[in-house]
């Protein structure tokens, strides 16, 4: 069985492959952003002209933090927005079995009452500073409804909390907090800095899941009959959280980095800097429901991150 995994180089696409690598039976399918540009529409559909496959990882995406988010909004939504129609599009026109997109837990309103469950999406306005990233992604879930809706197709979606790992984003600008925090203490480490910096107050509460947890997820979500995930889920609200259900604060997760990383140094909360939604955590009553629940310990899947980074990305500098 053919399955495409588009976005296989980036953190998820590649967790993902790696958990399908030994199931026999399956012939991944994978192309890098040169070999084929998912935002232009005539090579998405002889891409799938050609290679038929049975089943897609839609993982492919236009991703940062607060930073990139900010300066590069544009790229953002029209980015996204085009990944995602013409690959849902052109998995309906050439018959795949089924299809999982992968969306963010940024599509839920600001101040949507904690923890966010499914029907929260659309009840209020956006976090300012990733709207357009927000919009494209209820976008890609919106097309998945509309297509199982007009044309019967099976097309699901996941929307996962704040991810980290092996392969994740390092960049000192465009990274997520964790990945951020592990750059930031690392060389502080090296270079014996007596402080760290962080942004925001340290009071923001966020919850996070490890991408190999959340791979398991995509392929036991992806694997479920369509009757059982019919059961939990709804036609125009199909989605299903992803996350541990755990979430802390920036100060906690700071804290247990340093002990992570070995720096012993102070941190420093810079709070004229945005700490963004003051919590987002997730209701993964859905998901618990369909039968999966994650596994890896937040401080065992950062010691295993800064591993990672340390072995791969531990001498890079700026």
């Amino acid at each position: 069985m053919k399955i495409f995994i588009a976005g296989h180089r980036g953190m998820v696409g590649s967790a993902i492959l790696r958990r399908l690598a030994d199931q026999t039976q399956i012939e991944p399918v994978t192309r890098t952003r040169a070999e084929l540009d998912l935002t232009n529409t005539a090579a998405v559909e002889t891409f799938f002209a050609e290679q038929r496959p049975r089943q897609v990882y839609l993982a492919a995406a236009k991703v940062g933090g607060i930073w990139a988010n900010e300066h590069l909004p544009a790229e953002f939504i029209y980015q996204n927005l085009m990944v995602q129609a013409n690959v849902i599009h052109a998995a309906w026109r050439h018959g795949v079995e089924r299809l999982l997109f992968l969306g963010s837990s940024c599509i839920y309103p600001r101040l949507a009452p904690q923890p966010m469950v499914e029907g929260a999406l659309l009840s209020g306005p956006l976090e300012p500073t990733n709207e357009p990233y927000a919009v494209a992604k209820i976008a890609g879930i919106k097309l998945c409804e509309s297509y199982n809706r007009q044309y019967g197709t099976d097309f699901r979606s996941v929307m996962p909390t704040n991810l980290y790992g092996p392969g994740d984003n390092f960049h000192p600008r465009e990274s997520h907090v964790i990945p951020a925090l592990l750059r930031k203490f690392h060389q502080a480490k090296c270079d014996q800095a007596p402080e760290v910096e962080v942004w925001g107050s340290g009071n923001a509460l966020r919850e996070f899941l490890h991408v190999d947890d959340m791979a398991d997820a995509c392929v036991y979500l992806m694997n479920l009959a369509p009757e059982r995930h019919a059961e939990l889920t709804e036609p125009m609200c199909s989605h299903v959280n992803v996350g541990s259900g755990v979430d802390l604060s920036i100060r906690e997760l700071a804290e247990t980095i340093r002990r992570v990383t070995g720096y012993q140094g102070q941190i420093r909360f810079d709070s004229t800097k945005p700490d963004g939604p003051p919590r987002k955590l997730l209701d993964v009553s859905r998901l618990r429901g369909l039968g999966w629940q994650s596994r890896i310990e937040l401080e065992q899947g950062l010691a295993q991150t800064y591993q990672w980074f340390v072995e791969n990305l531990g001498q890079v500098r700026g």
